[in-house]
């Protein structure tokens, strides 16, 4: 077993915000010029590819990584992620990484508030406030009322949405599969749906583009390793709060390469976002430790 070492998970965690935020500046970059579809199907290609190579390596290899007693569930999980992502990066070219990582931020709360249905969890009076007030947040950054609304800023939310739901899942699959056995299904079953949809969409890339195409499927594969050694070194609850910084790496993305600017109003709804999700982490911490 692997000691522990809080300080070195942080350390990991900081940089696979700063790996992850890199990918996405990239997947706006490409998806700017061409198909989505196209660009997270390649994507995906290398990361099965990764997936199959990790697992080829363990014990048992891919005959043990692909055992499960629920396919179903962990192929929806599979087809939820890259669906999520799909609408994630539709999301960058219509809002930009700040805006739609703005919005994005609300899946911690997302996260509380179907714990409950989905998994059967208990979630107290505080949590649900904390819940109120994050979407608070939510509706200061989309300024409903306010002028044209722009029906584009939903795309994020429903990205947070799914990967909400795509987290409980993985919460619950894990009750009788290894976290081995879901990265396995996550990666392959990923693969042949952004495959059966994307080669559809096929166009001509440039050279240069090629090259960034290239350090996007780096970048994913770099991103999942450094997060699997994150909780390999340390507890979940401890560098959980870290994972936040994507948002401020994006958002100076954004900022420095694509010319984007925060407006007055998403700095306060992240602000109120963040602590809300800060707490509702928290208060899942607290009651982790008296059960």
């Amino acid at each position: 077993m692997t000691q522990q070492n809080t300080r070195l998970g942080i350390a990991l965690m900081v940089l696979t915000t700063f790996i992850f935020a890199v990918q996405d500046g990239l997947s706006r970059h490409l998806a700017e010029n061409y198909s989505v579809f196209m660009v997270v199907m390649i994507r995906y290609w290398f990361f099965a590819a990764f997936v199959i190579t990790i697992a080829t390596r363990k014990a048992g290899g891919l005959r043990a990584a692909a055992a499960t007693s629920q396919p179903l569930v962990q192929g929806f999980r599979g087809l939820l992620l890259a669906f999520e992502i799909c609408v994630m990066v539709t999301g960058f070219v219509y809002l930009g990484l700040v805006e739609s990582h703005a919005v994005f931020a609300t899946y911690p709360l997302l996260v509380a508030a179907l714990s409950g249905p989905v998994l059967g969890e208990s979630v107290g009076w505080r949590r649900w406030l904390a819940i109120a007030i994050g979407f608070v947040g939510v509706l200061i950054i989309l300024e409903p009322g306010f002028g044209v609304f722009s029906p584009y800023a939903l795309i994020p939310l429903a990205a947070a949405l799914m990967f909400a739901l795509y987290g409980l899942l993985t919460r619950y699959v894990a009750r009788k599969d290894s976290s081995a056995t879901s990265f396995f299904w996550t990666g392959t079953t990923g693969a042949v749906a952004m495959t059966a949809i994307g080669i559809w969409f096929w166009e001509p890339m440039t050279a240069p583009d090629w090259g960034w195409m290239i350090t996007l499927c780096l970048t994913g594969a770099a991103g999942h390793y450094t997060l699997i050694k994150v909780y390999e070194v340390a507890e979940a609850s401890s560098v959980q709060p870290f994972a936040y910084l994507q948002l401020v790496f994006a958002s100076t993305l954004g900022i420095l390469v694509f010319g984007e600017t925060i407006r007055l109003n998403v700095a306060i709804g992240v602000a109120i976002i963040l602590c809300a999700g800060l707490f509702t982490l928290w208060r899942a911490q607290q009651q982790a430790q008296k059960g």
